[in-house]
């Protein structure tokens, strides 16, 4: 799985995987990434914010290691939220 290579456990993914299943903070999440671009996940500081305020939402305290873990996944792939392909590869990888 691509996300084990940045040393992302699958524990915290499964239990982000969990917490998203509750529509009221599915909701939440949507709500933070409204109008977000493939320039500003592109972009460290707002991936930062984005990953901070995530983890608020989803309770889940992150070390600073895995802050930063996540933010290099995300700047790593590329994502272009308006392209219907990154969004599938991206579904494949923590389904």
């Amino acid at each position: 799985m691509g996300y084990q290579q940045y040393g992302i456990h699958p524990q915290l993914v499964e239990r982000v995987k969990l917490k998203m299943k509750n529509p009221a903070v599915k909701d939440r999440i949507k709500k933070l990434m409204e109008g977000v671009t493939k320039a500003d996940l592109q972009n460290k500081a707002v991936v930062q914010r984005l990953v901070k305020s995530s983890a608020v939402i989803l309770q889940e305290k992150l070390s600073p290691a895995q802050e930063q873990q996540l933010v290099t996944f995300v700047i790593g792939q590329r994502i272009d939220p308006k392209n219907t392909l990154h969004l599938i590869k991206l579904w494949g990888m923590f389904r």
